[in-house]
């Protein structure tokens, strides 16, 4: 755990001491949700019907955004080898990046989405579901982005790429993400959609830090 910890503070100084990738996650989060109301017009009961799943989708490509930059700064200056060849397992590597990514895109974003669910007009009865939504669903994404940026690592056009591995999976996310906020909305039981998300969450942290760290051993060697 020592070690654990320690890795996880190494990376967020090294986001902290970058900083313009947080700021950019959450600068394109926030274009991304205003720009709905300027596309569909902005009448409240329009804005209200498309709250959830806006914000929703403005937080999975913002977190995106960053994903390939997960391993690649480390394999680029030689210290993804060091960290392979230290005496603690990748997998606890990877799952310690993958914290550190999410400390410094996915809570900002949580952090952010209640201003921007105002703006977007949605219900109060949302507000709190839409933050337990985030909180289970956005750790998910930063798990399987891992498993992504792992196997782009030194490839070309990786950004691309990248996209193309991750999106698919992230859709199961998506849509109980925002099957929860309607349903709080529309006075339904959320409990059935937040359960399937700290669901996807446990199985995702129990098999995704295996499977970054073969496709880094597959890079590396």
């Amino acid at each position: 755990m020592g070690k654990f910890i320690e890795l996880v503070k190494r990376d967020l100084a090294l986001a902290f001491r970058q900083g313009m990738d947080s700021l950019m996650v959450v600068a394109f989060f926030i274009i991304a949700v205003v720009l709905f109301p300027f596309g569909v017009g902005p009448e409240p009961s329009t804005l209200a019907k498309i709250a959830g799943g806006t914000i929703w989708v403005a937080a999975l490509l913002s977190s995106m955004l960053s994903l390939e930059r997960l391993f690649q700064t480390d394999h680029d200056d030689g210290s993804l080898e060091l960290l392979a060849l230290a005496p603690v397992p990748l997998e606890i590597t990877v799952l310690a990046k993958v914290v550190a990514h999410w400390l410094t895109t996915g809570l900002p974003l949580i952090v952010t989405a209640p201003l921007l669910a105002v703006l977007m007009q949605l219900p109060s009865e949302g507000f709190l579901v839409l933050i337990a939504a985030l909180l289970l669903g956005t750790p998910t994404l930063s798990l399987i982005g891992a498993v992504g940026a792992a196997l782009i690592l030194g490839s070309r056009r990786g950004g691309v790429l990248l996209s193309l591995l991750v999106l698919p999976l992230y859709i199961p996310i998506l849509i109980f993400g925002v099957s929860a906020v309607d349903a709080a909305i529309f006075d339904q039981s959320v409990r059935p959609h937040l359960v399937f998300l700290a669901a996807l969450l446990v199985g995702a942290l129990a098999l995704t830090p295996w499977a970054a760290a073969a496709g880094l051993r597959q890079a590396l060697e």
